[in-house]
Parts: C-alpha cells; structure tokens; sequence
C-alpha cells in the first residue's frame, strides 16, 4: 500500500511525484510511455528549459522522483476502483497497485481532421499552439485550416509570428472573415483535403477545387479527447485546485485543463502533490488514528 499512486508520467504527474517525494511519502509513478508531445523535438515556453526535448525532461524528472525514494513503473492503468479507505488500480498486464490516495495526470489526445498527410506532420510543421510552436516558423508563409470555429482566432494569433497567414475554410462567419481580413490575413473559401510534402519538408497544401497552395507550415485547432477514462470510473468532477468530486481523487494536466502547456502542467501537479500530503496530514491527525504513546 503506497501513500499515493501517480497515473500519468508527464510534467504534472512527475512534477507531484517529486513533491510528493520531498514530502518522504511513499508515491508510485505508472507511466504508459505515451507522452501528448512525444511527436515535437522540442518544447518551449518553459522558463530554463526552453528549446529541451520533451523526452530528455521526462528523463530528469523520472531520475529526480527516484532520486526521493518514488518509484516509476512502466505500464498502462486500465481501471480504477474505491477500496476501503483507498483504491486499487488494475494494470493492462493484470497486475494491480494499492495506494491512500490517488493522482490522475493522464493528459488527452489531440484528435486531428481526417486530411491526408497531416496526421504524419503533426508536430513537425502541423502545429495546434501559436505560442508553443510559433517562433519556429516566423516569417514564413503559414495556413490555418477552418476545421473549427476556433481556426479564425488562431489565424488571428499567427498574425503576430508572420505577415503572410493565409486561412482555409468554406465555414467561416462574417464577423470572424471581417477581423480576419482587417488583420491582413488572407481567406480562401476552400477546404483543404491534402498536405502537399516534399523532401520530407509541407511545402503546401491541395484544396477541394485542385487548387494547390504553398505553405511552409500549417496549423490546425485539434479536438481535445481527454485520456480521463479512471476518472470517470471513479465518478470525479475536477473542480478546483487539482481536486475532484471524488474525496482522495486529484488530478492535474491536460487531462483536466487541455490548454496547459508543459510549464503550466508542472506547476499543477505540484500543487497538487501538496494538496495530497495535506490531506494525508489530516488523515493521520485525526483522533480516531491516534497511535497511543506517540
């Protein structure tokens, strides 16, 4: 029985984990191994990390946990279930693990339109966040594809990191083809079905009249899918702070805010992890647990 159970190795979970860590609680990591930005060679926005690769953060945050005393165990969460005063968490390869308290920081997947070629460029030159993956392509010529209301705002954005933004869509209100147009982006009223690559570089995009346009990167508003499957087994709402409906059950991340960047999630999760040894705190100094003699 460990003191907590972290499910989800990314920034939020190793980032509680090491709190929870320095806090000397027993804490478990299970990792799937599938971090959202596996596909990016780097990750930015994160103050003295910028420019790290994802998986070379992870790495020292995985060795900084161990270095406390947690453990990190490969492996994917399959169920969740209330057991007694904790919970037990079954694992794909039958195993299951025991801890007081439960950390969920299982992250989403980010679920593209069905255009071909863009899945293969995701995370290369196919992008979702300006402010992730902006500064990269500055100055080139860039598209946004209007497969979601949310493209107009991100084509307004892109504005800031080039003067040659080009938006692709046939749904498009005209209230947002207005701001558009006063931004000096320019709209065609085509849906992209094809990205065009050569030497393994987008070089431009094929629309549904056959038209073909040049384009140095694309970005695209994707629909969140929250991995959040134990959480819904458990029946926990997450409300605030990291805490959810279901007494014991935190969770931080994407998997709860799908617009937190990797520094964002960090921090969550290590508030998180303070929340929960408080909670632990509270558990032990209740009366009824009172070890005689201590």
């Amino acid at each position: 029985m460990h003191d907590v159970v972290v499910v989800g190795g990314g920034a939020a979970g190793l980032s509680a984990a090491l709190v929870l860590g320095r806090a000397r609680r027993s804490v478990l990591v299970v990792d799937a191994g599938e971090p959202r930005n596996q596909p990016a060679a780097h990750m930015h926005g994160f103050l003295s990390r910028d420019g790290m690769p994802p998986g070379e953060l992870l790495a020292v945050g995985r060795a900084e946990v161990v270095g406390y005393g947690g453990e990190i165990r490969r492996g994917r969460a399959v169920s969740a279930r209330r057991d007694g005063a904790g919970f037990v968490v079954e694992l794909a390869d039958g195993d299951s693990v025991s801890a007081r308290r439960l950390v969920v920081t299982t992250g989403l997947r980010d679920e593209l339109p069905p255009i071909e070629g863009l899945r293969e460029r995701w995370g290369r030159d196919v992008a979702a966040c300006p402010y992730c993956h902006g500064w990269e392509v500055r100055d080139q010529p860039l598209g946004v594809l209007g497969t979601d209301p949310r493209g107009a705002h991100q084509a307004l954005l892109l504005r800031q990191w080039s003067a040659d933004v080009t938006y692709f869509g046939s749904q498009l209100a005209e209230q947002d083809r207005e701001k558009l147009l006063a931004r000096g982006i320019r709209v065609v009223d085509e849906d992209v079905v094809k990205v065009l690559v050569d030497n393994d570089e987008l070089v431009g995009v094929e629309l549904t009249d056959g038209s073909c346009v040049k384009r140095s990167a694309l970005f695209v508003p994707t629909v969140f899918a929250a991995n959040d499957t134990l959480l819904t087994q458990l029946g926990a709402e997450h409300t605030e702070d990291g805490r959810t409906t279901a007494p014991g059950v935190y969770a931080a991340g994407n998997v709860v805010d799908p617009m937190a960047q990797v520094i964002v999630a960090a921090a969550q999760g290590a508030k998180v992890g303070m929340y929960v040894n408080g909670d632990l705190v509270l558990d032990e100094a209740a009366p009824e647990r009172r070890v005689h003699g201590l």
